[in-house]
């Protein structure tokens, strides 16, 4: 039984390519050939879960883009995967009349309206091809799976549902409704894949209110509707879910401003900080070639190179959570593993070329012979392997490039102890004024922390002090008037957040991999060790799942979309502890907090905890979403 809901989206992806029958189990069943036509959003839903291998494997000749010039394939069938927007309806109607395939099987992302669907019907009847197309479905299917504890909603159009988005000053009471809309929808979808009515529980006043009452009402018209509720049946009853249901929990951007700019340690966090991350996928650039281009012509282009970090990574799996010098010694050692396996298989190479006839020799070819076939037999294992290296290897030393030349374990250091409130071993200003450390983006990021995290605001001369530091470093000071603006309004509303008693212990440097043999030149760089610690996010999580009394959290309110009448009272029902719980962040989450929530599950046996965010921004990207709304 699929558990994880990224499994189950696979699996309902896989049922939607076998034209909504459950795939077959005779593998020696020749699939059927046909066309997958998605959109954008189609697109990025399917490339984290199924490989173009996979798609093969299940009869997709040819994907294509919906808005793309596709030329009419009069014998295969095609399968459509898009948003049912205005554009999207339009095109498959030009589709039907311009007879590209020979039938239509229609899937929609999200549940698609009345009045769209009867605009289809008008354009295939207008078309005569009516009996064309197959079979409609709305898939629910609006959110996209990267690991089996986490989502997000969107990819395409994200800035429509940003942090920047929701938090403008000039926003209209109509735009917020349509950004609620959109983020519930995308719930929605995601708790109809996960087959499970979650209990919710969300802190007033903010944006994250408006999604648990709009989610609670959405969920709660469904089941009231006996008939077509997406919650009743088969589907229920072979969830994880059986006896208990999960705890929702949402939570605002706006209660941790600190954690998004924070510069990070871990290996996954660390390649979404420093290089382009988007989807499971690294796109790296490789260092174009040195030599002299001929006068006139072109510069070499940068080769770009993409790497994929999937599910079937096994050192990705066991390291994507690992501080980072051990993730150096980790490739280190695989290296040296495979390079004694490669050895081997040389060195039985060269016996097997022996001549001569005497005894000795034949006892060992026959000896020898089993060898090389079990060495040939687990070649494809030894080459797979080197490929995972090779890649681990490359995006390693690219980060380790900007550790270095950025001074990064300094910033991740410095920053630990701002959070922690420990005593701090040089000052604010010789960071920010030292020409070496960081980029300016760097600087400003480590003052925002230290800004956000200060018991008192800095007096303001201090601040101009600071202020001509910053700019004296070439940084934007936009970023700044906003988070001026948040603590201002953040401080009549709550406390400041506790960011409990991280600290970071420096190890000494690496004696392993100092040696010469390794790929890695650590010199210099600090090994330093994390000490187990609960953000804000983990820590709200704790009390409610542990039904633990918080000031924190004890006024957060209660839905529960099960019960008859909608009561407003705040009074959880059962007083156990929950197993299963997802968190969601409304306005952008990022990898430190995802890792933070798996590791404290794991502190927990028993406990499975799912992270989700309406977008996963890195905190450069997080950083220019405060400059915009700094510059009103």
């Amino acid at each position: 039984m699929a558990t994880s809901v990224r499994e189950k989206q696979t699996v309902a992806l896989k049922r939607m390519l076998n034209f909504n029958s459950p795939p077959l189990k005779k593998a020696a069943a020749e699939p059927v050939w046909k066309v997958l036509i998605y959109d954008r959003f189609g697109q990025d839903i399917i490339s984290p879960l199924l490989s173009v291998k996979e798609l093969r494997d299940m009869g997709i000749t040819l994907h294509l883009l919906l808005h793309s010039d596709r030329d009419p394939i009069p014998d295969v069938p095609a399968v459509y995967f898009l948003m049912p927007t205005e554009e999207n309806i339009d095109r498959i109607c030009q589709d039907l009349r311009n007879q590209l395939y020979e039938s239509y099987y229609m899937n929609f992302i999200s549940a698609i309206s009345r009045s769209k669907l009867e605009d289809i019907a008008s354009a295939a009847l207008a078309s005569n091809a009516v009996s064309q197309v197959t079979k409609v479905f709305d898939q629910y299917l609006n959110f996209i799976s990267l690991e089996d504890d986490m989502f997000i909603l969107c990819h395409q159009n994200k800035e429509l549902i940003s942090y920047h988005a929701i938090n403008r000053a000039d926003i209209q009471d109509t735009d917020m409704e349509a950004i609620m809309d959109t983020v519930v929808d995308s719930l929605f979808c995601f708790f109809v894949t996960l087959g499970a009515v979650p209990i919710i529980r969300c802190p007033r006043g903010n944006a994250a209110e408006m999604v648990a009452v709009k989610l609670d009402k959405k969920l709660r018209e469904n089941l009231r509707d006996a008939r077509n509720s997406l919650f009743t049946g088969d589907s229920m009853t072979g969830g994880q879910f059986s006896f208990q249901r999960p705890l929702f929990v949402l939570a605002d951007r706006n209660m941790d401003m600190a954690t998004p700019l924070h510069h990070t340690w871990t290996y996954q966090a660390l390649i979404h900080d420093v290089l382009d991350f988007h989807l499971n996928r690294v796109v790296l650039e490789e260092g174009g070639g040195a030599e002299a281009s001929p006068a006139g012509a072109r510069p070499k282009k940068k080769a770009r190179k993409t790497y994929d970090l999937t599910a079937a990574d096994s050192f990705w799996q066991k390291h994507k959570g690992s501080p980072f010098p051990e993730v150096a010694e980790s490739v280190q050692e695989e290296l040296d593993a495979y390079r004694a396996q490669e050895d081997e298989v040389k060195r039985l190479k060269s016996i097997m070329g022996l001549e001569g006839e005497d005894e000795g020799a034949i006892s060992m070819l026959s000896d020898n012979t089993a060898k090389l076939t079990s060495a040939v037999s687990s070649l494809p294992e030894l080459l797979e392997k080197k490929r995972l290296i090779d890649l681990h290897t490359n995006v390693a030393t690219a980060v380790l490039d900007h550790i270095k030349s950025r001074k990064l374990d300094v910033y991740f250091e410095y920053e630990e102890k701002l959070m922690s409130k420990s005593a701090l071993d040089k000052s604010l200003l010789d960071i920010i004024s030292d020409p070496d450390a960081g980029t300016p983006e760097d600087k400003m990021r480590l003052f925002l922390i230290f800004y956000i995290t200060a018991q008192q605001a800095p007096s303001e001369s201090d601040l101009e002090q600071y202020k001509k530091a910053l700019v004296d470093a070439g940084c934007d000071l936009s970023p700044l008037n906003y988070i001026k603006q948040w603590k201002a309004f953040t401080k009549m509303a709550t406390a400041p957040a506790n960011y409990g008693n991280s600290g970071v212990k420096p190890m000494g440097l690496f004696s392993r991999v100092m040696n010469t043999g390794s790929q890695f030149v650590m010199e210099g760089v600090k090994n330093l060790v994390l000490k187990q610690h609960n953000l804000p996010v983990t820590r709200i999580l704790d009390n409610l799942m542990e039904m633990k009394s918080h000031p924190e959290t004890d006024d957060y309110r209660y839905f529960d979309p099960k019960m008859l009448r909608g009561s407003e009272s705040s009074i959880p029902r059962n007083k156990n502890p929950f197993q299963e719980a997802i968190v969601f962040v409304v306005g952008g989450g990022n990898y430190i907090e995802y890792q933070n929530l798996v590791d404290y599950s794991k502190s927990k046996p028993g406990r499975k905890v799912l992270y989700g965010c309406s977008e996963l921004f890195n905190a450069s990207q997080f950083m220019k979403q405060l400059a915009q709304l700094g510059q009103k």
